[in-house]
């Protein structure tokens, strides 16, 4: 008898039964290098009209804003590739902002206790989406929809009727200045680029991994085959929540001594853009974490460079929009084209 295993199609969707032994899909797919030569164009073309774009002081700081997007985009592919979606990481990432921020101000916490504070707090409302998900049976879009909305209203009441002034440099080591970064890389940065890599290790290595895109190619099967669906859903939400909370201290680091009520305002949409564009499926089975990352990296120089040529604001949405626009029809005509053979 030949000993089978499961392993992930080549465009990254649910698992396939092959002999043990048998090559693994490249690490790099077809999406991602286009993305790679995409930035390679833009940063070519920002560097010609605006010099200053590639050098430290503007590179530095691109890195530490695309840290906390990329670092819940890694949870959000995740959740994405089960089927779902979270709609409510802005709202909770300013929960875990202000709770964090407070207790900085108040008790004057540690660097380690503020990171584990964070990342609690954000589990706990990344559970709070699971259960409901997972258990309820309620699409992901409904529930993460409601939830978004009582994050925002719990945040808001945290923070009272004002902002959270006088935080201390306790979470410096994760933002712009001298002491955020090493030999010239940020800190936040170097940190998502290891947590996205051990996810996409456990992706692409690991039968638990793998369950994810089997969930999101077809639920049922995947339940008759053993998965354990509920559970696995559950968990891709809690990992989210987890991400969030450590995506907030980035937050915190990046800015000023004060925390306003927008902070994590719009962050749900950059970091499905992000995702989206990275090449995971918005109809769940496939995505790459990789991907997610350099979709991320993708609409952070989008906004840096329009920021940079003095033009509008609103040119930044207009040009992700497009990328969404493209990497959704690119879906769509891989899929029809995989129905057809």
């Amino acid at each position: 008898m030949t000993t089978t295993a499961m392993r992930p199609s080549a465009a990254g969707g649910p698992p396939a039964a092959t002999p043990r032994g048998r090559v693994l899909p490249p690490p790099v797919t077809g999406q991602e290098l286009v993305l790679l030569g995409v930035i390679a164009l833009l940063w070519a073309a920002l560097a010609v009209t605006t010099p200053a774009f590639l050098t430290a002081g503007s590179l530095q700081p691109l890195l530490v804003a695309t840290a906390p997007i990329a670092l819940v985009g890694a949870g959000m592919t995740i959740v994405i590739i089960t089927g779902g979606i979270d709609v409510s990481v802005g709202a909770a990432m300013m929960v875990c902002s202000v709770i964090t921020a407070k207790a900085l101000v108040g008790a004057e916490v540690s660097l380690g206790v503020a990171v584990l504070l964070a990342i609690v707090a954000g589990g706990l409302l990344g559970l709070i989406n699971g259960v409901l998900i997972a258990y309820g049976r309620v699409h992901a879009i409904i529930i993460t929809f409601g939830t978004a909305n009582l994050f925002t209203f719990l945040g808001l009441r945290i923070f009272g009727s004002g902002t959270v002034n006088g935080i201390p440099g306790t979470l410096a080591f994760f933002g712009r200045g001298p002491e955020g970064r090493t030999l010239g890389v940020p800190h936040a940065f170097l940190l998502t680029v290891l947590i996205t890599a051990a996810i996409w290790w456990y992706l692409r290595h690991t039968a638990g991994g793998r369950h994810f895109f089997a969930i999101g190619g077809d639920p049922v099967a995947a339940r008759l085959a053993g998965v354990r669906v509920q559970r696995r859903v559950l968990l891709a939400y809690v990992l989210t929540g987890l991400l969030v909370g450590l995506g907030a201290c980035f937050l915190i680091a990046q800015g000023t001594s004060t925390l306003d009520q927008s902070v994590g305002s719009g962050r749900e949409l950059a970091v499905i853009a992000a995702v989206v564009i990275g090449g995971t499926s918005i109809m769940g089975g496939r995505g790459s974490v990789l991907g997610t990352l350099l979709g991320a990296l993708l609409v952070q120089s989008v906004s840096s460079g329009v920021t940079q040529l003095g033009w509008k604001s609103q040119l930044s949405d207009l040009f992700v929009g497009i990328f969404i626009i493209v990497a959704v029809g690119a879906d769509l005509l891989r899929a029809r084209t995989r129905r057809n053979r």
